[in-house]
């Protein structure tokens, strides 16, 4: 990575990812391959990978699993000086299992771990405002209440120092309800200036969205006038750009310079998953790179391409000199 301070500092959770490397239930005997989980920190590779300078935030244990996620992160060019290593509580697992060829099973071990007692000391004011993009997700508020503290810190600083805050809703149902992810996602929209959300993520917060006349020609598209009316929704919280992702159908965008739609590349699907922060990493690239919106939508579908091409959530994000092979006549589709 460059020396400098981050252009980019997210602040969230991450696990020790345990992947079945056979398909079918497991059994004695079966094998685990460690890797890394966790969408901040994917997104920061994503973002290292293309050139930029990206800091994570956040806890581990001071475990063998912490050091080789602490070890992954600096390998990639993620800068952890702010990390934290717990002594008590040790690092949190995602268990991954390929229950059939196309189903995949997946358990948390994370409550009272290392990264739900992220809390409001570990948030660096001078680290967050010194950056241009704060990236958070709503994962991270639904581990614990002092890391919905650090949050709310966190956006606070950036938008006191004039950071621009970038919010993935990224709704988890297993870790708390719709009701209170919609409030708290409601409040941090007010402080938020890029969203990023699906669908259904969008319908937590803005469950009558704002009309507005129907899009036609291109910008209908196959999902029909429902990511126009999310984005208008989302935007009426607070955002000035609100990007409505939408996963095979591609994302589509409304912001000042009007509304875009960004179909998905066609590529064979792998694994989805990591997909939706692929494109986010794309998309803040290109933001950072002073692209306008079309150019960080195809810039995230692009990220998003590679990433479900490939299995794990970020071992198939592309570096900046692979951002156009998708485009050549090389890639088998």
């Amino acid at each position: 990575m460059n020396a400098g301070r981050p252009e980019l500092v997210t602040i969230g959770e991450v696990m020790g990812l345990l992947g079945a490397r056979e398909t079918g239930p497991l059994r004695e005997g079966s094998t685990l391959r460690l890797g890394l989980a966790g969408a901040e920190a994917t997104v920061a590779i994503g973002l290292t990978r293309l050139g930029h300078r990206a800091a994570w935030v956040g806890r581990v244990g001071s475990d063998a699993v912490g050091t080789v996620l602490l070890d992954t992160l600096r390998g990639e060019g993620v800068d952890v000086s702010a990390a934290r290593l717990d002594p008590d509580r040790p690092t949190g697992l995602m268990l991954r299992e390929s229950r059939t060829a196309d189903r995949v099973r997946i358990s948390y071990y994370r409550k009272g771990l290392a990264g739900s007692r992220l809390g409001p000391d570990d948030v660096e004011p001078r680290l967050v405002a010194g950056a241009r993009v704060l990236h958070l997700t709503g994962i991270t508020p639904a581990l614990s209440a002092s890391a919905l503290e650090a949050v709310r810190l966190a956006a606070r600083t950036a938008r006191a120092s004039g950071t621009l805050v970038s919010f993935d809703l990224n709704y988890r149902s297993l870790l708390w309800s719709k009701d209170r992810a919609a409030e708290v996602f409601t409040e941090l929209l007010a402080e938020t200036d890029v969203v990023f959300a699906g669908l259904e993520e969008a319908a937590l917060v803005a469950p009558a969205p704002v009309p507005g006349p129907p899009a036609s020609g291109p910008e209908r598209g196959a999902a029909g006038d429902g990511p126009a009316c999310a984005a208008r929704a989302l935007r009426a919280l607070g955002p000035v750009e609100a990007v409505v992702k939408l996963g095979p159908d591609g994302a589509f965008a409304l912001s000042a310079e009007g509304e875009h739609r960004q179909p998905a590349l066609p590529v064979t699907s792998v694994d989805p998953v990591g997909a939706g922060d692929a494109f986010v990493a794309g998309y803040l690239s290109a933001l950072l790179d002073g692209e306008d919106v079309p150019g960080r939508l195809r810039r995230g579908a692009v990220c998003g391409a590679f990433s479900v091409s490939s299995e794990g959530e970020w071992r198939g994000l592309p570096r900046r000199e692979e951002l156009d092979l998708l485009g050549s006549g090389d890639i088998s589709r």
